[in-house]
């Protein structure tokens, strides 16, 4: 029985709370997917969770390749000259390399110690549009994210540690 279906049922058993069970299913679903998600643009995924920072092409073939897909338009030349791209395509990288972990078995440590970098990945985009933004509610959203995923990384941090982790 996977994980989602075992949630659902626990909730709908009334012994989870739904709303911790959405933002569980949705963090789950988006950390099983992260690495599917970029792999079209930052390298590719082998089957065994290996990250290949150096695929068949580089990452200006794969921009020529596909165009402006996922630049939002804008010219390869502009995207590397642009501080920001430079700074975001950095901050997936990192997060990517430290979300691929070895798997414990155990569904909470394993989420925990995913958690960490996919947190401090969202801190260092924040902190890239905190820079470079200049959108006030996009800026109060990124100060607000720094705030909640520092605090959740510490008691990630605190509980993994109380776990012999």
């Amino acid at each position: 029985m996977s994980l989602v279906v075992l949630t659902c049922k626990l909730a709908s058993a009334r012994l989870l709370n739904p709303l911790n069970v959405a933002v569980s299913v949705v963090a789950m679903a988006s950390l099983m997917a992260a690495p599917l998600l970029f792999a079209d643009h930052h390298g590719s995924y082998d089957h065994h969770g290996s990250y290949d920072h150096h695929d068949s092409h580089t990452q200006q073939d794969s921009r020529t390749q596909h165009g402006s897909h996922g630049h939002h338009g804008a010219p390869a030349q502009a995207q590397e000259e642009n501080p920001a791209v430079t700074a975001y395509q950095t901050a997936s990288d990192r997060m990517h390399e430290d979300m691929a972990m070895s798997f414990t078995g155990n569904p909470d440590i394993d989420f925990a110690k995913g958690m960490i970098p996919h947190h401090e990945g969202a801190i260092a985009m924040a902190e890239i549009v905190l820079e470079y933004g200049e959108d006030s509610e996009i800026r109060q959203l990124a100060e607000d994210i720094v705030a909640a995923q520092e605090s959740e990384i510490a008691f990630l941090r605190e509980w993994l540690e109380r776990h012999g982790h």
